[in-house]
């Protein structure tokens, strides 16, 4: 059955379509969500946890994850920091030790624009949270991945954004911490972006034969969302950003001023954020697909234009800077991924 989903489909009208058309891909199922305690990725997880999905959620800031899951059914919390590497080790031996499977990895958690700061190693800290967190996890969890007996899916939610990384070519592997080049926090963001596009690719190719594909997904322009908590929104119109109605007061507004040239330019709820990102990872129309970029429930086009509402920088999908980042994440992390292939 073929159902048309799109931008305003949200997290819980997805779930329901897959537990009516699809629980397989819900019944027994065990997910991780990054991030899964604010924004679209808490929206994830309670669309998943409302399905009976054992959603688990690593969090760098216990006291805020529990309550915001507490009155969750089927979730469970354990420590993590994308920005610390040897607490991203301890989780995924904590998961494996607790855990025989694993059908979906869903990286939410991101940070956008902060002012320069770097992790204890002297890494940019959106290319680490962004990029090496996400990476070294899916590398440690990716052989758990492939023992599950259903469509298991990497999922890394990357952003329209990797398209404004024309100035670096995507990514700037000469300076890829900021050490030496000018630090523009957008243009920082822009490459962690695009290198999560990369993974996914890069991913996919890696674990294809194992049953375990990589994709990528951009949920949209959301401003309700906690991701852009370094710039200051008044907390009322940060609350009505994520509303509907104020969402449509936005949206007037932009049209106004000229800045809606298709519906990819229009805003969204996190509500509505997860539904593209639970399209990406429980959809039964992607099977067989991977080291695509998706959006607003669909795969989106390789465009060349940026000034497009809709697409992904070929950049972003280019699958030689995917094999080179990934050699230099590697490097960067100092270990081989536990399992992998060259087909």
């Amino acid at each position: 059955m073929t159902v048309k989903f799109g931008r305003t489909t949200t997290g819980q009208e997805l779930v329901a379509w897959i537990h009516d058309n699809a629980p397989d891909r819900l019944d027994g199922r065990v997910t991780i969500v990054t991030g899964g305690y604010a924004g679209i990725g808490l929206c994830c997880t309670q669309a998943l946890a409302g399905a009976g999905v054992q959603v688990v959620v690593p969090a760098r800031n216990m006291a805020k994850a529990t309550a915001a899951l507490n009155t969750l059914p089927s979730v469970t919390i354990h420590p993590m920091d994308l920005m610390d590497p040897e607490s991203i080790d301890d989780f995924a031996t904590w998961f494996k030790a607790s855990h025989d499977h694993l059908d979906y990895l869903i990286c939410c958690a991101g940070i956008m624009a902060p002012p320069l700061s770097r992790d204890s190693r002297g890494h940019e800290s959106q290319f680490s949270t962004n990029h090496l967190g996400h990476f070294q996890l899916a590398n440690r969890l990716a052989p758990l991945l492939a023992t599950a007996d259903g469509h298991p899916r990497l999922v890394l939610v990357s952003s329209r954004a990797q398209r404004l990384a024309g100035p670096i070519d995507g990514i700037n592997f000469d300076d890829l911490d900021w050490a030496s080049t000018n630090y523009v926090p957008m243009l920082a963001y822009a490459a962690s972006k695009t290198a999560n596009v990369l993974t996914a690719v890069e991913f996919d190719r890696r674990w294809r034969d194992h049953g375990v594909r990589g994709l990528a997904v951009h949920p949209g322009l959301i401003p309700g969302s906690d991701l852009g908590r370094n710039h200051v929104i008044p907390a009322p119109i940060h609350h009505l950003l994520g509303t509907n109605g104020g969402i449509r007061v936005a949206d007037f507004i932009r049209r106004v001023a000229l800045k809606v040239h298709g519906e990819g330019d229009l805003l969204k709820t996190p509500e509505q954020g997860a539904g593209t990102v639970l399209w990406t990872a429980l959809c039964p129309e992607l099977d067989g697909q991977g080291g695509v970029y998706c959006e607003d429930c669909v795969v989106a086009p390789v465009v060349t234009d940026r000034e497009l509402p809709c697409g992904v920088s070929p950049w972003a999908v280019d699958p030689d800077k995917a094999k080179r980042l990934w050699q230099v994440s590697e490097q960067l992390l100092g270990f081989a991924p536990e399992a992998e292939t060259d087909s």
